[in-house]
């Protein structure tokens, strides 16, 4: 094919921060997309098929306009304008990166990353109940909680109730020490580091202090009715049916509900059904109940950790035949 050679100004001021540390994003773009890219006097060469080539330059015009709106470029925002390259949706970088929830304790800004975190923020603010589904990295309990505390500081909702299952990861734990309260504080680390980082610990205790804000077990919710509240259930594939029936009809008027769980990673016994599973099965025509369900391509942490997700879905996807073989060979039947 004929090389096609295009030019293009980057503004000085923003090209350490789309070319990355060591020219690292530039240096991925150019193996996506099998172009060269050359730094000349303040602008940039694209040499390649003129299909890529045009493709780089869009990648890198929407990279330019994220840091032009004082976004700090990260790998992870070069890799979904790459992916998104691909669908001809370059610029869904910044109709996502239009809108903020809210800023961190630090001023860092809270927004969504991708499509799929933009449909599942829309889906909180227009449903009652939202079930946040997807694998482990795609935002779906911090972007909840951004969205409670942005609730609470507005004043839309009087408290905010955080809950999860108290389930072992696996593991036996054995007895803890302490009090009721130091027993379940294991279990519920994850929503409080998240409190922390946005909220700050202060604010955090002082509002806890008060009854403002409610971090406890599940099963601490049974026999209550929560009326003006932001609750969030995480962790929900470790619920069982009772549990999820027992939590969904606890809600009361002017609060808003948000479930968040990852199907593939139930702590569960072998033959336990999860609550999550029959809900989605039993709630999925019900009105004002909003399924938003993430995947690998919407994991915001290490680019390393979308690969492992992914990585974990194809293995599962192949696993039942596996199983199945392993069943033949041993000599069983497949009954149960």
């Amino acid at each position: 094919m004929d090389e096609f050679t295009l030019k293009m100004s980057v503004p000085t001021e923003h090209m350490q921060n789309v070319f990355g540390q060591y020219d690292a994003y530039i240096r991925k773009i150019e193996n996506e997309l099998s172009v060269m890219i050359v730094n000349r006097d303040e602008g940039i060469k694209i040499t390649g098929t003129e299909g890529s080539v045009r493709q780089a330059e869009s990648v890198l015009k929407n990279l330019i306009a994220l840091s032009k709106r004082g976004n700090m470029i990260q790998e992870q925002n070069v890799d979904y304008t790459l992916e998104m390259s691909y669908e001809h949706r370059e610029n869904a970088l910044l109709e996502i990166d239009q809108e903020t929830i809210c800023h961190t304790i630090n001023g860092k800004p809270v927004k969504p990353k991708t499509l799929g975190q933009k449909i599942y923020v829309d889906a909180i603010k227009e449903h009652m109940i939202t079930f946040g589904l997807g694998p482990a990295g795609t935002g779906k309990t911090y972007l909840a909680m951004a969205m409670a505390i942005t609730a609470f500081k507005n004043d839309e909702v009087g408290r905010i109730i955080l809950t999860r299952p108290a389930i072992e990861a696996g593991e036996k734990l054995g007895f803890l020490p302490g009090d009721l309260q130091s027993k379940v504080d294991p279990y519920l680390r994850p929503l409080y580091d998240a409190l922390y980082q946005i909220m700050g610990a202060e604010s955090f205790a002082k509002n806890m202090e008060k009854g403002l804000i409610e971090v406890a077990p599940l099963a601490y919710m049974r026999g209550r009715t929560l009326d003006n509240a932001y609750i969030i259930l995480d962790e929900a594939q470790n619920t069982t049916p009772a549990q999820m029936k027992m939590f969904l009809t606890r809600i009361g008027f002017g609060s808003k509900v948000i479930v968040t769980g990852d199907a593939s990673q139930k702590d569960l016994s072998p033959d336990a059904l999860s609550g999550l599973d029959v809900a989605i099965r039993v709630l999925r025509k019900v009105d004002d109940i909003a399924f938003c369900e993430l995947t690998s391509k919407d994991v915001v942490r290490h680019p390393l950790v979308q690969k492992i997700v992914k990585a974990y879905e194809i293995y599962e996807t192949r696993q039942p035949d596996t199983r199945k073989k392993s069943r033949n060979y041993s000599g069983r039947s497949g009954r149960r």
